[in-house]
């Protein structure tokens, strides 16, 4: 083996480290809102979160990049530490398909159909197909597929890199002395620990020992404590990323470190106790790529099946590597709102801001809830938790802004662009419906501060007005995180319904003045009440728009003027919504003070 087949080696190890990158990136965005709702099932269920794991690293092809997500989604406080477990142990089993697929280089037959079923022979072809899908194809998924075959070529095209550079080693009596220090489990061990922590890619130290197995000089006796070695390996991705993460996230790390170290430490020497007494024939024996992949698929199997029962044992555990100190017992540890471990993983990023931001807009409207309420029956403890949530409320806007465009500068599914369009518009009126909050409540803070209140009539058609908004809320925000277009189309008759009642109070009003039934002081307050739920009643139906516009592909502004002079629907929703609220409204009467 000379200078230039190393040349290749390395050259070989770059295009499969490059594929598997380009094909896990086209898979995550295919997988897309696939894979958000996958995540949302998470349960304590250890088979569930087990056959999930396993699904989401067989659906991305990385191991560590779930892991890195689930160190993500912990230091952000959506996933708890009891429900990574199970996933963890699932992506062990999950990735043992790469090593299936990369056993094909091996096959040889003069069949055919069997040749066929070699890299070399069909990933051109693949490679080809997806090039023009890339090129011709005018949907983003579409080119997804694409970049998922050439990134699939391309690794297979270094697996064979890799074997064709390793070839000559088959009759290099150097080669031969070296595999002689591998006869050491521990050496064995070790090495593959530390070159696939290097690499940082379980997958390409496989595909690497699977591509030194076709020499023809790699045992079984060798293979086997390289593989638990490289599954010792691949933990240093987790380690490295909960770096500068909580204490929780830290403990996901620890939690993959000791389910390869316990799996290693339990089987490798029980295996040579029972070699020891049974003498296994096959321990001697030539290991091909396809005898790679099995080794390291029971490896995992049996690994997963004995530490799966002991899911809380190996919790407790890391909870004694990983200790809290006193002032974390004392205080609830402080968790990141949006993590940026999770970007590499951009549907998963996608849908942790958009549960973030059902959590702001859940907080903005109870403050709009509490301060409606203030109106009719004051209290100081919840006008000081409005003003709790609006300082809330500004740090979820700021955060988010900052994060969503962060998410938008990746390639991005269609679909996922679009929630994050939805995202991006909305997050500014659920704020300004917050600060309509406070405004709401200052207002109730001054009829208390300066012992007044509205006449019956007043507070009635107050009341009635307020009954309206509520309703108009609900539908938005319910239409927004439902992600409901049938919700967002009831939105916009309502908020007309609510222009109508506004004028008609302040003409009730005007009247109330001319009559002396109300003074001038009250009449400030109670037109800045109407302008505030007038303002709400708009961010609602702007809510409603966003989603109609975004999902329709219609201009809101064009919808919205024929919506309401042709559409039989829209007019009979309004005249329905309008018979309701001006039956509870009532006939004014001027004289009632």
């Amino acid at each position: 083996m000379d200078i230039f087949s190393v040349i290749t080696l390395l050259g070989g190890l770059a295009f499969f480290l490059y594929g598997m990158n380009v094909m896990s990136s086209g898979l995550e965005k295919l997988a897309g809102s696939k894979l958000e709702v996958v995540l949302k099932k998470v349960t304590s269920n250890k088979f569930k979160s087990l056959a999930l794991g396993a699904g989401i690293t067989i659906a991305i092809q990385s191991s560590s990049a779930l892991t890195v997500m689930l160190v993500g989604l912990v230091n952000s406080g959506i996933m708890s530490l009891s429900q990574t477990i199970g996933v963890l142990m699932g992506s062990n089993v999950g990735t043992t398909l790469t090593a299936w697929i990369l056993s094909l280089s091996g096959i040889e037959s003069d069949n055919v159909f069997m040749k066929m079923l070699k890299p070399e022979s069909f990933s051109p072809i693949i490679a080809l197909i997806g090039v023009i899908m890339i090129m011709v194809a005018k949907h983003n998924r579409t080119k997804d597929i694409g970049r998922i075959m050439v990134g699939f070529s391309v690794l297979m095209t270094g697996m064979t890199m890799m074997s064709d550079a390793v070839s000559p080693l088959a009759d290099s009596p150097k080669f031969s002395s070296l595999l002689t220090a591998f006869q050491n489990p521990i050496m064995g061990v070790l090495v593959g620990a530390v070159f696939t922590g290097v690499i940082q890619s379980s997958a390409a130290s496989v595909g690497i020992l699977q591509s030194l197995s076709l020499t023809g000089q790699i045992t079984y006796g060798m293979a086997i404590p390289i593989i638990m070695g490289q599954n010792i390996g691949t933990c240093v991705t987790a380690l490295i990323s909960s770096i500068g993460a909580n204490r929780s996230a830290k403990r996901v790390a620890v939690v993959h470190i000791c389910f390869n170290c316990f799996g290693t430490l339990l089987f490798l020497p029980l295996f040579y106790l029972l070699h020891w007494i049974v003498d296994f024939a096959f321990v001697d024996m030539i290991i091909d790529p396809a005898g790679v992949a099995l080794t390291h698929t029971i490896f995992n199997l049996l690994t997963t099946a004995v530490l799966l029962p002991f899911t809380k044992q190996i919790e407790k555990l890391t909870c004694l590597f990983v200790k809290d100190d006193k002032k974390e017992k004392k205080e609830k540890e402080k968790r990141a709102l949006l993590d940026e471990r999770l970007l590499a993983t951009p549907a998963v990023a996608i849908e942790a801001c958009r549960s973030v931001t059902i959590g702001m807009a859940e907080l903005s409207k109870k403050s709009l809830q509490l301060s409606v309420g203030l109106l009719f029956d004051y209290n100081e403890s919840i006008a000081g938790k409005i003003q709790k949530n609006e300082k809330r409320i500004d740090k979820y806007e700021d955060k988010l802004n900052a994060y969503l465009v962060q998410i938008s500068k990746h390639s991005i599914a269609s679909n996922d662009n679009r929630t994050v369009s939805k995202m991006l518009h909305c997050i500014g009126n659920f704020e300004r419906i917050g600060d309509h909050a406070i405004n709401i409540m200052e207002s109730a803070h001054e009829l208390h501060a300066k012992g007044i209140c509205f006449s019956n009539d007043a507070a009635k058609e107050l009341q009635t007005l307020c009954d309206a908004l509520l309703e108009i809320l609900g539908l938005a925000y319910q239409a927004f995180e439902k992600d409901d277009l049938e919700i967002a189309h009831q939105v916009e008759p309502l908020e007309e319904v609510i222009d109508t009642l506004n004028v008609e109070l302040k003409n009730r009003h005007i009247k109330r003045l001319q009559n002396d039934a109300c003074t001038v002081e009250l009449g400030y307050i109670y037109q800045d009440l109407l302008t505030n739920i007038e303002r709400v009643s708009d961010h609602c139906s702007n809510i409603a728009g966003i989603l109609i516009e975004i999902d329709e592909q219609k201009n809101i502004h064009k919808y919205l003027y024929k919506l309401k002079e042709d559409d039989v629907n829209f007019q009979a929703s309004f005249h329905e919504y309008l018979d309701q609220y001006y039956l509870e409204l009532g006939q004014p009467d001027c004289k009632d003070a």
